[in-house]
């Protein structure tokens, strides 16, 4: 005997708490924008407190805040109190950061690309040189532009010194992929080198590690200390966010398995190694930008 199954009562109603108004939208949509405004301190914006508390406290606007933010090709990495909504873009984001075009702003030369990228690197691992240290959301990272500097030419020799012991081509194929040519390539360039009014040469290593942390403080990831070594910076809690979010990458993992990356206060206490061979530029080196 068939069961007879009673199909005419009403589905069930969302609650009203459900529903999404146009005002919700507007909220949710405010609390993105606030979100790519780095520099902001939620603490200085009651407005923008405000809607944090109630992503946390409302589960529905948080779902639509999230989808807002997926929408415009977002990452929400953390929303807190201390670091705001920190977002991050996606690859196919029109908020992407593309070395290309990043590098095209400082340097007339295609091939600057990879040098930048590398000091967006190396400033990364210097400023968060253990997985404790990314863990915990008090660690606040100090680096200096001269340290940075210093620690990739001393990455640099670490390189050639353990090609030499495995017996390896010390000189890379240019179609290897890997960090490796394209980290020595920057002992080809000038450390600081300097203008007719003793400012850095853009195209110098350390003018470029200056450009990096220039833009990390533009977009909210440092925030400047002195004038000391170049420069000393320290890191805000949307930084270490964004260096959680790569710190899986391949380049990252080799940079930190060299060994060599110092816990200090932004010094450069690295020497830095003597000249090298020229190499020529890895196609494929894995930064930390969209392609």
């Amino acid at each position: 005997m068939t069961e007879y199954v009673d199909r005419s009562e009403p589905e069930a109603v969302a609650p009203a708490s459900a529903v999404v108004t146009p005002a919700d939208a507007a909220d949710a949509a405010r609390l993105v924008a606030f979100g790519l405004q780095p520099r902001l301190q939620p603490a200085r914006d009651q407005e923008y407190a405000d809607l944090l508390r109630r992503y946390r406290e409302d589960p529905p606007f948080a779902r639509l805040a999230d989808a807002v933010a997926t929408g415009l090709g977002l990452i929400v990495l953390e929303v807190s109190p201390r670091a705001g909504m920190a977002v991050t873009a996606a690859e196919d984001s029109v908020f992407a950061v593309r070395m290309g075009d990043y590098a095209r702003r400082t340097s007339a030369d295609s091939g600057d690309r990879f040098l930048h990228g590398l000091a967006h690197l190396a400033v990364a691992a210097m400023a968060f040189p253990r997985p404790e240290d990314l863990a915990d959301d008090g660690y606040i990272g100090r680096v200096s532009v001269n340290g940075v500097d210093a620690f990739v030419r001393q990455a640099c020799r670490r390189l050639e010194e353990r090609a030499e012991e495995q017996g390896e081509n010390t000189d890379p194929a240019t179609d290897a992929p890997g960090l490796e040519a394209a980290w020595r390539i920057w002992v080809r360039r000038s450390a600081a080198g300097a203008t007719k009014d003793a400012r850095r040469l853009a195209g110098s290593t350390t003018g470029i590690v200056g450009k990096a942390v220039a833009f990390l403080t533009e977009s909210g990831f440092l925030q400047r200390t002195g004038d000391d070594n170049g420069g000393t910076y320290r890191t805000t809690a949307r930084y270490q966010l964004q260096v959680r979010d790569m710190a899986a990458s391949s380049a990252m993992a080799e940079l930190l398995d060299l060994g060599i990356v110092p816990v200090t206060d932004g010094t450069p206490t690295l020497l830095p190694p003597e000249e090298s061979d020229d190499l020529e530029l890895v196609a494929d080196a894995g930064l930390p930008f969209h392609s």
